[in-house]
């Protein structure tokens, strides 16, 4: 079965890897018990499911959770039972892909407008009065 990122892209659970470890947090005795937390490790440098441009975008987004091997890690520990963290990992491994799976749109360049223009030289004009009419060289202050 594949986890399902956007209509377009699939990733394989081949290249999903999970290991379950002891969380913190609520969970009362079984904290100390059970392995509820889910450490989810997905490689996106090697990954043949992500394009290239969605693999630097994801990459970028990721942050300090992306090893120095490329490697993304989410650690899910919010719940207090394993299968419910196992799904929050893989939901929000999904959101993250879906996140970079949207290309950013282009800048347009823009140019300032005429009356922009004008009040900027207005501006200028009226500060170089305002510096123009203070005492010169040789008034005592």
């Amino acid at each position: 079965m594949a986890l399902v990122c956007t209509p377009l892209i699939e990733i394989d659970d081949s290249e999903i890897e999970e290991s379950f470890v002891r969380a913190s947090g609520p969970g009362g005795q079984n904290v100390n018990k059970l392995s509820t937390a889910v450490q989810l490790r997905f490689d996106v440098r090697r990954s043949r499911s992500l394009p290239d441009a969605v693999a630097v975008r994801l990459m970028r987004l990721a942050g300090k959770r992306l090893t120095g091997e490329g490697v993304l890690v989410i650690n899910a520990q919010r719940f207090r039972t394993q299968e419910r963290n196992r799904a929050d990992a893989r939901e929000r491994l999904a959101a993250l892909v879906a996140e970079a799976a949207v290309p950013p749109t282009p800048r347009r360049p823009t140019r300032p407008t005429l009356a922009s223009k004008k009040r900027r030289l207005e501006s200028k004009s009226h500060r170089g009065s305002i510096k123009r009419l203070r005492g010169g060289p040789g008034d005592e202050g």
